[in-house]
């Protein structure tokens, strides 16, 4: 019987010179999941079978990086952008093999700069900068992790108010749990509630109904602190 291993190559068009590479994934039956935490951040065994490390491909030709969220629309301009400031410079480095976490966290910021020169969706930025902000968490890397969950959270609140979701994995009710929970770990009490409070609103028109409950089990827990300082005081 032959031996699986639990990577294996996927083919990719690139988007901006056309050649096809191939980016390492991991086969699904050897994600095991042990943690979630409440914004959807999943640890997971071993550590090395993180699909957060695969996230993002990077073309070995170009260096243009991308994920499945990129639309294959470039506005104008930005092709000859990318080729000027991606392209050219590109050293041809290979990210096509078995990644370290540090190789992982250069591929998101090779994609975070992709995103931005080709003016990628709100939603797909996002994206990109909570996953990296997961990572670090993983790690233990209190500052970045934070960074990084700001500027998801400016992209998320960019999304929802230019509805650039719509047509996208992301509904309105885990959209808005994600702006309201991002709130909630930065310390923006006010502004989480705000939001959770939306989602709360929309428990009985969703299907997502664990989402409606756990944006419930959020607002309670903000009263509950709020209560104990007020107490305190």
């Amino acid at each position: 019987m032959k031996h699986l291993e639990p990577l294996y190559d996927r083919k990719i068009k690139c988007l901006v010179c056309k050649n096809v590479y191939t980016t390492k994934k991991i086969r699904s039956r050897f994600i095991r999941a042990i943690q979630h935490d409440t914004d959807f951040c999943s640890y997971y065994h071993p550590e090395e079978l993180n699909p957060l490390f695969y996230y993002v491909s990077v073309c070995p030709h170009c260096g243009f990086s991308a994920t499945e969220e990129f639309s294959t629309y470039f506005p104008p301009s930005t092709l000859e952008t990318i080729q000027k400031k991606i392209c050219e410079p590109w050293s041809g480095f290979d990210y096509g093999g078995q990644r370290t976490f540090q190789e992982a966290v250069n591929t998101y910021k090779l994609g975070i700069y992709s995103a931005t020169l080709k003016r990628e969706k709100h939603i797909a930025m996002a994206g990109l900068y909570m996953r990296l902000a997961w990572l670090y968490r993983t790690y233990q890397i209190i500052d970045q992790e934070e960074r990084f969950m700001r500027l998801a959270l400016q992209e998320y609140i960019s999304s929802y108010s230019e509805e650039d979701f719509i047509y996208t994995h992301m509904s309105e009710v885990r959209l808005l749990y994600l702006i309201g929970e991002l709130n909630r770990r930065l310390g923006n009490d006010k502004e989480a509630i705000l939001y959770f409070s939306k989602v709360i609103a929309k428990r009985k028109e969703t299907i997502e109904r664990r989402i409606a409950e756990m944006a419930y089990e959020r607002w309670q827990e903000i009263r509950e602190q709020q209560k104990l300082v007020q107490n305190r005081g």
